[in-house]
């Protein structure tokens, strides 16, 4: 039996965060202490969080979660969401169907990211933003 090694992509910066395309449908984080994406909502595809080291909070409408090394969770698709890292730098894993390692390449391929900028990029890749970073689902305006 054969195994072959699929070729990761060089480190990219995305937003805050540095991030690894393992393949389609995989990509690896690294965020620091306190770091909060935008508040967002995936049209097309589920995302999976796996953690490898340190802590990911997660937020969507009466959830609240809070994931350490070894713990997974799924974000449904159409449901909003959010994660905060921990007191500590994080890395996880994310799985999806390749809508979001499509929006890690093309971010990091932005010279400036400009929440404009972002927002039509997340939609070409089925990413809705809600809200700014520190927005919570249900959360009135």
């Amino acid at each position: 039996m054969s195994t072959q090694t699929v070729p990761s992509t060089p480190e990219l910066r995305f937003l805050a965060a540095t991030a690894r395309i393992h393949t389609a449908g995989l990509v690896e984080i690294r965020e620091g202490a306190g770091e909060m994406p935008p508040l967002h909502v995936h049209r097309d595809e589920d995302e999976g969080y796996y953690v490898v080291d340190g802590e990911l909070t997660l937020y969507q409408p009466g959830v609240e979660v809070t994931l350490a090394a070894g713990d997974f969770f799924l974000a449904r698709r159409g449901i909003e969401h959010t994660y905060r890292v921990g007191d500590r730098p994080a890395t996880w894993l994310m799985t999806g169907d390749g809508g979001f390692d499509r929006f890690v390449a093309a971010v990091a391929a932005l010279p400036a990211p400009e929440p404009a900028t972002l927002a039509v990029v997340a939609a070409e890749c089925g990413i809705d933003l809600l809200g700014p970073p520190g927005a919570l689902p249900g959360a009135e305006g």
